[in-house]
């Protein structure tokens, strides 16, 4: 039901975490994806792991807070694949915690950078070639459950992750008409690599609003990675989807 040959994909912070296993359900439905991260190691790492599994991937260097090399990486990753499909900004990061009055702009301004203005970044191109090419294409973009739910001591991340789902929104209703759908991932707390040095309380606290007890992991990104690349999810758009294991919802 969802065989997703033909279609390429690009996903951004792909080398780890949420995004490798977005990467990991696409690669499995037979997408060729393609990966932006920083760590030329890790990317490495990330396209040996989705080549032992048949898939077809190459990996880019890319800094998705400078907006020429996205530029640059963009053309690159078009002369390797001839076209993208779908595209996953999921590349992203938190600030220093603390409360608002005690952090500063800079603070501020670096996880703006991170969460937000890169992804526009990357849209921006994509959609220019999805447009010119008069496909239909979906653009998908990894936010949080703090954009829904009070978040202390994190008031620059939760902002973000907030920011993001607006962007969603306008650009659902901007590309609606070239076929384009715009939707929203709000992962939970999920268990990877990135996430293995929060603190035990906080994953304990975590746990316990989960309605299903458990922790999420990262085999519980990758479907929702397929059926938004998919055609399925063709009547979808701005449209929010928290894979939280009910943490959102669950009551006090």
């Amino acid at each position: 039901m969802f065989n997703l040959e033909g279609h390429v994909a690009l996903v951004t912070g792909g080398n780890g975490g949420i995004g490798l296993a977005y990467a990991r359900g696409l690669v499995k439905s037979g997408a060729a994806v393609a990966l932006w991260g920083r760590n030329t190691e890790k990317n490495q790492t990330a396209v040996d792991e989705l080549k032992s599994l048949g898939g077809n991937v190459h990996a880019f260097v890319c800094d998705v807070t400078d907006e020429a090399m996205v530029k640059q990486v963009f053309a690159d990753t078009l002369a390797h694949f001839g076209k993208v499909d779908s595209c996953f900004a999921n590349a992203g990061g938190g600030g220093e915690p603390g409360r608002l009055h005690e952090t500063d702009s800079e603070n501020w301004n670096r996880v703006m950078d991170m969460n937000v203005t890169s992804v526009v970044h990357t849209f921006r191109p994509v959609i220019a070639h999805l447009i010119e090419r008069k496909a239909p294409g979906k653009l998908l973009v990894t936010s949080s459950i703090a954009a829904l739910m009070g978040m202390g001591f994190q008031a620059s991340y939760s902002t973000t992750k907030a920011a993001v789902v607006g962007l969603i929104r306008a650009l659902a209703v901007e590309l609606g008409a070239n076929g384009i759908t715009a939707n929203a991932i709000l992962p939970g707390y999920i268990e990877s690599d990135l996430t293995a040095a929060a603190p035990k309380a906080f994953k304990e606290g975590s746990k316990r609003r989960v309605a299903g007890g458990r922790l999420g992991t990262s085999e519980d990104m990758e479907g929702i990675a397929v059926f938004l690349a998919s055609r399925h999810s063709n009547y979808m758009t701005g449209q929010t989807i928290a894979i939280d294991g009910g943490h959102s919802i669950f009551p006090l």
